[in-house]
């Protein structure tokens, strides 16, 4: 029987990816966005990959949406958690609602989604977290004190879960990734995007099947040696 995998904002770009490499290596699929609704239905008719609409910054929202997923598929066996967004601006013009957007859906979601899933995995002996973080909150960056702050603090959210998940045949692992070729960054100005480039070793933007790959990878029965860790992938840009 398949493994059950939800991915969050999994209908578009890395996450888009990420729902693909895992359906491709056999595992049951379900893709929650948050809010284009043309773009999930466009991806449900190319994949084949059921979608599931809910606010990942929503708790109740989140039980909703695992309790109708656990329906249709059966208990989740491997979370991804990549839904995130930006409110970019400095901090002395940040407001607090700025602030508390991305906080909530960056890294209040992985609480969110994992509460959720985080006690039947418990129950079966076996479950796979993988949390999306960033090189941003590696490394920082200017105008996203938010962000930032939120990325790395999936990576803390990560190892301690880690820590309590081990005995019970749980991983929970983080993947930073550096600029990766999405909608997003190929809509930065061409001068811009030329400046990022420069910046990483390797020459190029990463692609989003080289973090779905490594997605895959954590989530297998096989990985299970593999707990607490950050994975990077960035192209040599921050070597962390």
């Amino acid at each position: 029987m398949a493994r059950i995998a939800v991915v969050t904002g999994g209908t578009r770009g890395i996450g888009g990816a990420i729902s693909v490499a895992l359906k491709d290596a056999g595992y049951a699929v379900a893709a929650n966005y948050g809010g284009n609704d043309v773009a999930a239905q466009a991806f449900r008719e190319e994949t084949g990959i059921p979608t599931y609409k809910f606010d990942v910054a929503d708790l109740a929202a989140c039980e909703a949406g695992i309790k109708k997923i656990t329906e249709d598929l059966g208990p989740v066996d491997v979370l991804v958690n990549n839904a995130g967004i930006t409110r970019d601006v400095t901090l002395h013009r940040m407001t607090a609602e700025q602030w508390m957007e991305v906080m909530q859906t960056n890294l209040t979601s992985c609480f969110n989604m994992s509460r959720c899933v985080i006690e039947s995995m418990r129950g079966r002996g076996f479950g796979r977290i993988i949390n999306i973080g960033s090189i941003n909150g590696q490394a920082g960056q200017l105008g996203q004190t938010n962000y930032s702050a939120a990325k790395c603090g999936m990576q803390g959210f990560t190892k301690a879960l880690a820590l309590e998940g081990a005995a019970k045949g749980i991983t929970v692992n983080c993947i930073a990734p550096g600029y990766i070729s999405t909608d997003m960054v190929r809509a930065v100005p061409a001068p811009v995007l030329e400046k990022i480039v420069a910046r990483i070793p390797v020459g190029r933007l990463g692609e989003p099947e080289e973090v779905a790959r490594a997605v895959v990878f954590l989530a297998a029965d096989e990985a299970g040696f593999v707990t607490g860790s950050t994975l990077s992938i960035n192209g040599g840009q921050h070597i962390y």
